[in-house]
């Protein structure tokens, strides 16, 4: 039997596998996650469009219980479960006591939250997380709702805000701030360097600091000096940020810059490397020779 034809049998059983238990397609789910501001909801919305216009169906799950308004339409919206200022009246809590309790208690809706995503159905699930990226990533209910939400495959995207990266210092910290999200999410992580249409003329300097550890050492010891030097040069060593760079994508939401090596990466992790094109393709000829041989 050939590679190909193996490949096929091995995702045609895995096509056969979900039906029986209800479940027609494999989803893919991208957790999307970042500091406040970075952009989440807005790539959010450019991953939904790109996908829908590649012929895929993506849906969005939106795990934010205090946002107002959002740049799509939201599939499956965790304020459906959960009322951010009910709690904070019934409570006397403030804004982000509430915050706090609400995403706890989105925890404990994780089976009602998956029922309607099973209802949708989709190809491709987009995770917006909360704004303040401590209640999802450090607080036990957002690795819970990680672990506990079915998906065939799973990743995340963490956003480097361009606005705040362009000091060699702000750069370090974000990174290490990514690196501990990445250890907290355990989920396989892809980098995103945002807001490139506005940074333009720093965007080459920063991407330089991403491939030379030397040139982003010298960059840090022109800004600054003694123990903060010291700090910052200890944290770059342990990041190991040579291995790292090669991760960081730059993108626009506004321009649409890059998109096509994050759509890359992310075929990479979720689909094997096929192409989103290819891989939905696919999997519609399996679906009818499985039908045509029954």
């Amino acid at each position: 039997m050939s590679n190909w034809a193996q490949k096929m049998n091995k995702i045609h059983f895995k096509v056969v596998w979900n039906t029986s238990k209800k479940r027609i397609k494999e989803l893919k789910t991208i957790f999307v996650s970042g500091t406040a501001g970075s952009g989440k909801s807005l790539l959010t919305s450019k991953l939904l469009e790109h996908y829908t216009n590649s012929g895929v169906f993506a849906a969005v799950l939106n795990l934010d219980p205090g946002v107002e308004s959002m740049p799509y339409t939201c599939d499956v919206d965790v304020r459906d479960y959960v009322d951010y200022v009910s709690i904070m009246q019934q409570y006397d809590l403030g804004p982000n006591g509430a915050l706090v309790m609400a995403n706890d208690l989105i925890a404990s809706k994780i089976d009602e939250i998956q029922n309607d995503v099973n209802k949708v159905n989709p190809d491709y699930l987009i995770v917006d997380t909360p704004g303040q990226i401590e209640l999802f990533a450090y607080r036990s209910s957002g690795r819970f709702i990680i672990e506990n939400l079915t998906s065939e495959e799973k990743t995340s995207i963490f956003l480097f805000d361009g606005s705040l990266i362009t000091s060699p210092v702000n750069f370090v910290s974000i990174a290490l701030l990514a690196s501990s999200i990445r250890l907290r999410l355990n989920l396989p992580s892809i980098n995103v360097l945002t807001k490139t249409d506005i940074i333009r003329d720093k965007l080459k300097e920063i991407l330089q600091w991403t491939t030379s550890l030397s040139t982003l050492e010298n960059a840090i010891a022109k800004e600054v000096d003694g123990d903060t030097y010291a700090l910052t040069s200890n944290i770059l060593r342990g990041l190991n940020l040579s291995g790292f760079a090669q991760g960081l994508i730059p993108i626009s939401n506004t321009t649409g810059d890059g998109f096509i090596n994050l759509e890359g990466a992310l075929s990479r992790i979720l689909n094997l490397g096929e192409e989103v094109e290819d891989w939905w393709y696919q999997k519609l000829l399996l679906k009818l020779h499985h039908l045509l041989q029954t």
